[in-house]
Formats: C-alpha cells, structure tokens, sequence
C-alpha cells in the first residue's frame, strides 16, 4: 500500500504564510485599519498619540455589486469620519492625507455658526463635545459664513472662490453627496470652515475603538527626518510604561 501523501513542512509554512497575507490585505482594505492621531483638532474627543482601531465597513463608499451585501451605514450628523483630503493648490496638505473630523451637515442641511454656537437647519445644535482652547478670544471661524475673508485667516483661496456658490440666506448649504465636517477643539482646526466639504467617496471609515495611548507632544508629526525618528523610537522604548494613557486603552470613540 503507497503511503499517504504528507506535506513538507517548509511548504506548509509558506501557505500558513500566503494565507496570512492575504487576511491581513483583506483585513485591512474592507474591514479594519489602524490609525494614529497626529495633531490636537479633536480633543478633548481624540488626543495626539492616540492609535485607533477604524471600521471601515462602517462607511466605506457603497459601490460596485458587493455594496447591497455589506453593512455600510448612512453617514449621520456627530458622526465622527476618518476622510481623505480632498485637496487644494495652495495648501501645505497632499490630496489623500487621512483627516479625522466630526459630520456637523449631512447634504441639504443649512449651516451657520455665531459666536461659537452652530446651528443647523435653523436650530442651536447643543455640542458637550467641543472644546474652546481660547473662549476669551476672537478667532477664525467663530462666525461662518464670514461676512469678509479677511476673518477666515488660513481659508483656501479655491474656498474662497466657490463657497458663495452654496450660500442662501446668511447660511452654508451642505450639497448632495458632500458633508460639512469640523474638528472638537474649534480653534485648532482646519476644516470644512476653511477648505470646503468632505465628498462621500472619499469617507473611508469610522474610528471605533483607541488600542493605544502614549503622550505625544504637539508637532512631533512635523519631525520626520531619520534622525527624528530613531530618537522617538528611542523615547518610546524608554518611557513606554510611565507615557502610555492606560486610561485610554480600549476606549470607545463617540
């Protein structure tokens, strides 16, 4: 009688290996992605040196003939997004660099913002996650729309030459399949009051659960030479236990 037929076991670690490949490409083009908070616009929601884990089933651009059998959700307003960038040519920002924002307008919703306080559809909308790191000062975006652009300091010049196109009334209307979106901490974030609206083709996920939390100081994302990064690493290796935000860990994001 012949005797079975055995796999070696190189052959069986290399399909382990194949397969394993193929999870984590899979994994991390329909179901899930890491990501790491690099600047302070959503604190106190979000802080710098957070790592997310994104469910990008959640809002993944329903297209194709696999849309109508996957459990994508519609985009509702508080909803927190991760987006690509659209993009602007007079910006230090590459078109495709990640974002992480909160959904203010859904399309058709009418928006004004004064004094701080947003309205939406002709209604104060009350926001317990805002944070105002200057509430004594007067700041861009405080009043939107801008009576002048000489009050929106850091606005596209690609904003400023469309946005009157979706002002009615003394408010922003949010068109069809964009979104108006903008960052928890008000006064340091670029966003939708500055550079226009989110379309919903470049919505790829949203933020459900931080795995890691490790203090980070404002800026470091701006240091990226060889240098910069050997020494974080560094930094990190050392001071991992005492700087990680243990509180954090598996926090889920709203």
């Amino acid at each position: 009688m012949a005797e079975p037929y055995r796999k070696s076991s190189l052959r069986d670690t290399f399909e382990s290996l194949v397969v394993t490949v193929i999870l984590a490409i899979f994994g991390t083009t329909f179901v899930v992605q890491a990501f790491k908070i690099p600047t302070g616009s959503m604190e106190n929601t979000l802080l710098i040196g957070d790592h997310l884990l994104v469910n990008k089933f959640a809002f993944a651009y329903p297209e194709g003939p696999l849309a109508r059998f996957l459990p994508y959700r519609k985009i509702q307003r508080d909803d927190v997004v991760v987006f690509k960038f659209p993009g602007d040519a007079d910006n230090a920002q590459e078109p495709g660099e990640h974002f992480v924002k909160r959904v203010i307008g859904v399309p058709g919703d009418r928006i004004r913002i004064v004094n701080r306080q947003v309205f939406v559809n002709g209604k104060a909308v009350p926001e317990p996650f805002v944070r105002n790191t200057y509430p004594n000062e007067v700041r861009p975006g405080d009043d939107f729309p801008p009576v002048t652009w000489g009050e929106m300091q850091g606005a596209t010049s690609t904003w400023r030459a469309e946005f009157q196109n979706y002002v009615k009334n003394g408010q922003i209307v949010v068109p069809p399949h964009e979104y108006f979106v903008m960052g928890d901490n008000r006064e340091e974030s670029w966003d939708s009051r500055f550079w226009g609206f989110v379309p919903r083709k470049l919505i790829s996920g949203r933020p459900l659960i931080i795995y890691w939390s490790y203090e980070t100081p404002h800026g470091q994302y701006e240091q990226n030479t060889l240098g910069d990064r050997l020494k974080q690493t560094a930094g990190m290796i050392v001071h991992f236990f005492s700087k990680t935000r243990w509180s954090r860990t598996f926090k889920l994001i709203h």
